[in-house]
Order: structure tokens, then sequence, then C-alpha cells
């Protein structure tokens, strides 16, 4: 559906050229929750306003359904970007309008009879949840409500592509999971693709299916979800994912592993045989477990013994099981 080919954006300053996207290329099919993370700084945002030319590339090409979007006219583009639609961390509603009539202005402006909006806003507005708020001004609604009533005014032009530019990361966790869950279910019955720009590893492994990171403009790993969760080959990636941000660095002693599983491997004890078929003691550094796709991931960072012989034993055990682990001391 979208295709970015060698997309780079760069920006001219007083103190020079900023790379903010260098050389970009994804495919991201219809149907998918696709994760774009990275840090701050790592042009997230920039790269999601050049797939509806918000901001236009400087290089490369944006095809959604196989049309350059860059060689279109301002009228061709406009009656594309209807089609891709985009939510924002700040809401960005109207303040002196209602939850209503926010979501009746997309529709105004495309010439929508007002009847019909009427009718559609309500609609939508029950699809988010918030049909007995549809009088209140967004002063008086919750963050989680404000952003309900930005996601029904995004669906207000039968959008194909939904656009979420951190658009959960001014909610507290609850209602970030309540607003994810909304998404996961827009696409799901609406069919919408959702394209979600993040920092977070906990929004991606939610909702996403592919997930693409970014670190200083380059896409450094694509991938489904669970691949990249079980096996991050990017050194920003392995940060993202380990427990506390991957301060398994900071630890001192013998060679630390991360030891991950799935839902179908976590039944036996792993940690336990160690010590008593290998005669050797390891140090649980950090463990968590996650829910990818309706299954369960976890990873236990272990410390081995200082001395290479145990070690060893515990290398040959963990091979022996097929388990897989990383080094991420190295």
């Amino acid at each position: 559906m979208i295709e970015l080919v060698n997309v780079s954006k760069h920006f001219e300053t007083t103190s020079g050229t900023v790379e903010a996207v260098n050389n970009v290329s994804l495919k991201i099919d219809k149907g998918d929750v696709f994760g774009i993370i990275g840090l701050s700084g790592a042009g997230k945002s920039t790269l999601v306003r050049c797939i509806n030319l918000l901001e236009r590339p400087t290089e490369g090409q944006v095809l959604f359904d196989g049309v350059d979007l860059c060689t279109l006219s301002p009228a061709q583009l406009r009656e594309q970007r209807r089609k891709i639609t985009m939510i924002f961390q700040s809401f960005n509603l109207l303040s002196q309008r209602t939850a209503l009539k926010n979501v009746c202005y997309p529709m105004e402006i495309s010439g929508v009879p007002k009847a019909k909006q009427l009718e559609k806003a309500k609609e939508l507005l029950e699809i988010v949840g918030l049909s007995d708020r549809m009088n209140s001004y967004p002063a008086q609604l919750s963050g989680g409500q404000k952003q309900r009533v930005a996601i029904a005014r995004a669906l207000a032009t039968d959008p194909q592509v939904l656009l979420c530019d951190e658009a959960t990361s001014a909610l507290d966790p609850n209602t970030t999971r309540s607003i994810l869950a909304l998404l996961k279910e827009i696409n799901e019955k609406l069919g919408v693709t959702v394209i979600i720009i993040t920092h977070e590893m906990k929004v991606v492994e939610q909702i996403c299916n592919r997930v693409a990171v970014l670190d200083h403009g380059n896409v450094v790993e694509t991938g489904l979800v669970k691949d990249v969760f079980l096996s991050p080959k990017s050194e920003i990636a392995r940060d993202l994912i380990l427990p506390k941000g991957g301060a398994a660095k900071n630890f001192t002693g013998g060679r630390i592993i991360r030891l991950v599983f799935d839902g179908q491997a976590s039944s036996e004890p792993i940690v336990a045989n160690i010590c008593l078929e290998c005669r050797a003691a390891v140090n649980i550094m950090g463990a968590d477990t996650k829910d990818i796709g309706g299954k369960a991931f976890g990873q236990i960072l272990l410390q081995l013994p200082g001395d290479e012989a145990s070690a060893g034993r515990i290398i040959k055990y963990l091979d022996s099981k097929g388990c897989k682990y990383e080094e991420v001391n190295e």
C-alpha cells in the first residue's frame, strides 16, 4: 500500500545541513499496524510527515497504491491526503467546538451536507466510546477522551491509512493501553492501516505486527515485532528492548547473556535446571515478559559464573536445549 523508496529529507540551517532522514526504504502493507520506533531526534516525526508529504522529501519516492505522491499536482495531492489522516500527541482539537463539531470539521471542509456530517460524526463518536460526550468541549474532556475525539475526527474522511505521531506520549499508562486497544479495533473492524510513531517499545509490542527501528535518520532494522524482540540485530533495538534500557552493560563480574523465550518454550524451568545440571549458580540481573500478538514472550538477563569452565557448561546446556540467547556485555 505504502512504499518509501530511498527517501531523504534534509534541512538547511544557519549552522549547516541537517540530515533528518537518510535514504529510507520501507514497505507497509494494507492492514498492517506498523511501528516506527527510535529515540528522540531519530527522525521519526520527519519520516511520518514525508508519508503524507506534509514534509516534501529532498530525494526519493513516496508511493501510495503505486502512485508517487511527489509527482502529483496540489489538487491531486489534497485528494490523496483525505485517504491518509493523522493524529498527534497534542490532540489539536478546536477549543471553541464541541466534540461533535470537531469531528464534523473535516467533512465541512470537504463540502459534505450538514445532515450527513452530524449523522456520521455521531456514528464515529460511538465507535470511539464517546457518544455520551458529543456536546462537551475539549476543556471538559480528559486527555484520553480528547485523543478519542481526535481519532474520530481522523476517521471522518474514510481514510485508508491512519498516521499516529506519538499519539499516546501525553497519556498515563492505563489510558495509553485503552487508546492502543481502540486503534487495534479500528484496524481490525474498519480495515484501516495504522502507522505508529513512538519512542516506547511497549507501544510497539502491544499493537504492532511489524516494526522499523530508526536511528539518526537511518532505518537500522525492520521485521516482525516478535523477531526483533527475540533477536535484535542493532544496538539501538537492544537498548530499547533490554530491561532498564540495557543497564546490563553497567554490570561487573561474569558474562551477561540475554535468554529469550516464547509461550511455547516457557514451561521448562531453565534457570533451575542450569543450577542443577550444570552445578553452577547464575545471577538473575533482570527479567520481564511481553504480550506480542496475543502470545507470551519473555527475556531474562543472566550473569554467568566468573570461571570459564562453569560458564562453558551453561552455554553447552543452553545449546543442547535449543535455547535462544545472546551476549549483551561484549
